[in-house]
């Protein structure tokens, strides 16, 4: 295949995966379904997830002899810009973390279940409040677990000398919070687990791979409230014109797109970077990149967005205020952009030798 067709076969690929996003995430959609479960006990609808199961997304990025549909990182990433734009509920990203560490554990029955999104088991990794990594204590507390209510269990990376291993653990006891967007985190306590298997360097990477999928995940969330926003502007009257032609606010409308643009950017070559089988330290550079700019941008587009809406932007009836509450969630996950700035400085140095 020559370089031409292969940029064509990607493109009918990423076309093909922001397709059939519309069976759960319908361009342009309203967001009753998505108010209708904020707050909710589990915070989003388990058949629903099934359904993504069905569709082979828990598995987009495992080999097809895994149960997988093994496509990149670049199609993973559109699907989660798909997921963002319609500010989806469900847990997929953290469903693709487990799958990826089940795979690597050798845990085929568990992994099998969670494909078919019949399950959703939740990776409790997080030993510290704004961290990438898995420390791999056994018996401390696992903050920050998503959608914890709804797991039918819980799996631990749990550090074995120098290596670390998967372990499927029961809770003790989950310390709920609820968040901004209507979700949900929890701490984990758990006191007995089952080792399921060695996982090698898997960890390392299915975490830069679930933080550049929450960098997407926020371009199209920051992409929506922005195309909400132009509309507004196009058709709100003052002074007997669209507000939308007063210079000020076009401007402003102008700084917002840019920070889209170039957070596109940096989401769509960390991506290309992930899927060339580069080096872990231009994998973390890349990914940093991406997900500290995709951070602090959607937590300026979002608000400005309601900023721009002026007082009506302010009210929790209007929709553009909901892609705010998901920036304010999403962007510490999987570390905020003060920790990818530090990790980037790290490694960049190093991606570069």
């Amino acid at each position: 295949m020559t370089e031409a067709e292969a940029h064509v076969a990607r493109m009918d690929s990423l076309r093909m995966i922001r397709d059939s996003a519309a069976a759960v995430a319908p361009p342009g959609g309203d967001l009753r379904r998505i108010r209708a479960l904020r707050f909710s006990e589990l915070g989003h609808d388990t058949a629903v997830l099934q359904q993504m199961g069905e569709l082979g997304w828990i598995g987009l990025r495992l080999p097809e002899e895994a149960g997988g549909i093994g496509l990149g990182m670049a199609e993973g990433c559109a699907l989660a810009e798909e997921m963002g734009r319609a500010l989806v509920p469900e847990p997929l990203i953290p469903a693709q973390l487990s799958a990826a560490l089940l795979h690597a554990a050798g845990a085929e029955d568990l992994l099998a279940s969670l494909l078919a999104g019949e399950r959703f088991l939740a990776t409790a990794w997080q030993e510290a409040p704004d961290a990438l990594d898995a420390p791999g204590t056994q018996d401390a507390p696992r903050l920050l677990v998503p959608a914890a209510r709804a797991a039918t269990g819980f799996l631990l990376p749990v550090r074995e000398g120098d290596a670390l291993a998967l372990h499927l653990a029961e809770p003790a006891r989950l310390d709920v919070q609820a968040l901004q967007d209507g979700g949900h985190v929890a701490t984990l306590v758990s006191t007995s687990s089952r080792r399921l298997g060695p996982l090698g360097d898997a960890v390392g990477r299915a975490l830069d791979e679930a933080a550049l999928g929450t960098a997407a995940y926020l371009l199209g969330a920051m992409e929506r409230a922005f195309a909400i926003t132009l509309d507004y502007l196009r058709t709100r009257q003052q002074f007997g014109r669209p507000i939308g032609s007063f210079q000020a606010l076009q401007h402003r409308a102008v700084d917002l797109r840019i920070q889209i643009a170039l957070t596109r950017a940096s989401v769509d070559a960390a991506a290309a970077t992930l899927d060339a089988a580069s080096s872990v330290a231009q994998r973390q550079a890349a990914v940093s990149r991406a997900k500290a700019r995709a951070a602090e941008a959607a937590m300026l587009v979002t608000r400005a967005a309601v900023q721009l809406h002026g007082a009506i932007g302010y009210t929790d009836e209007y929709d553009v205020g909901l892609f705010t509450r998901k920036a304010m969630v999403l962007a510490n996950a999987f570390g905020s952009a003060a920790l990818h700035r530090r990790r980037f400085l790290a490694t960049d140095r190093d991606a570069e030798a």
